[in-house]
């Protein structure tokens, strides 16, 4: 029970990951590699503050704005330096790990025996591994809540019609570049809170706890939309957290068939994989008409 109980706070927590990717990964249809910089900035800056004797709470919005402060920089060099997004990524990346090194002065920092998000009374007197779903919930509730809401204004339609077609929305007065940086500062910033979360949770920050990030973020948001289908875009804001708690099991799953916690990040990707081909191998082995009719039957033969 404590291991279900675990997954399903964890989801919660890296579903927040999952949110922030989907902005640039669905909605502006982009790769952002930031992500794998700005998810440890976030930890690094939370609990080098939490260290220093700040409330965890300020900590953690400090970490928000250093990731959109990434985030920023990733866009300028996009829209104003004309380098291409995955290129500009990388670089902002690259430069995120110099700079976790310098706020935490080491590889690796703990929290142990410092207040955390996680260790206030209320949480305190919650069974074991209820902390981080009582905050997950609470956390993601707000802010899927608060971009649902955003996404429904003229500025989040603005947003919307960029990704979808930029020569469009340019067409009707939208100034695309500065919707791209927004889009790229507020899922950077949103990576970094799960990530000083994360770290709170785990007691400590690591300088490469972003590798493979990406991979993590894509499997929410991909197990998502293939479990629940067709949805509208708040749908699939609840749905990439679904797919984020998903994911967690299926790692669960993994770890209880003995496979070695080194192993995670390739069969992370071999599940991102699978997910990814899921829509070829159904047409290409009929698995619709399978589940429809009870028996795949060829098509000359039916007719």
């Amino acid at each position: 029970m404590n291991l279900i109980t675990s997954s399903i706070g964890q989801g919660l927590l890296w579903g927040l990951l999952g949110v922030g990717l989907f902005l640039t990964f669905r909605i502006l249809d982009f790769p952002d590699m930031t992500v794998e910089g700005t998810f440890p900035l976030g930890a690094a800056v939370s609990v080098t503050a939490i260290t220093n004797g700040l409330n965890p709470l300020i900590a953690t919005l400090i970490a928000f704005l250093a990731g959109m402060l990434a985030g920023l920089i990733t866009g300028l060099l996009y829209t104003k330096g004309r380098i291409p997004i995955l290129l500009a990524g990388i670089l902002v990346m690259t430069a995120c790990y110099s700079i976790n090194l310098r706020i935490m002065g080491t590889s690796n920092v703990s929290l142990l025996g410092k207040q955390t998000l996680f260790s206030g009374q209320f949480f305190a007197s919650l069974p074991k591994f209820f902390d981080s779903v009582v905050l997950g919930l609470i956390i993601i509730t707000i802010v899927v809540a608060i971009l649902a809401l955003f996404l429904q204004t003229n500025l989040g339609q603005a947003f919307i019609a960029t990704g979808d077609n930029e020569k469009m929305a340019k067409s009707l007065g939208i100034n695309t570049d500065q919707m791209k940086n927004m889009g790229l500062m507020v899922s950077n910033g949103m990576i970094a809170v799960s990530g000083a979360l994360i770290a709170q949770s785990d007691g400590y920050a690591d300088v490469n706890m972003g590798i493979g990030i990406i991979v993590i973020g894509l499997a929410s948001i991909i197990i998502g939309e293939v479990v629940f289908g067709e949805l509208t875009m708040n749908q699939r804001l609840v749905a990439v957290v679904c797919g984020s708690i998903i994911y967690r099991f299926v790692l669960l799953l993994v770890l209880k068939a003995g496979f070695n916690t080194n192993d995670l990040n390739l069969i992370s990707s071999l599940v991102l994989a699978l997910c990814l081909m899921l829509p070829t191998l159904r047409k290409k082995f009929h698995f619709d008409r399978i589940l429809k009719h009870g028996v795949a039957m060829p098509t000359k033969e039916r007719d």
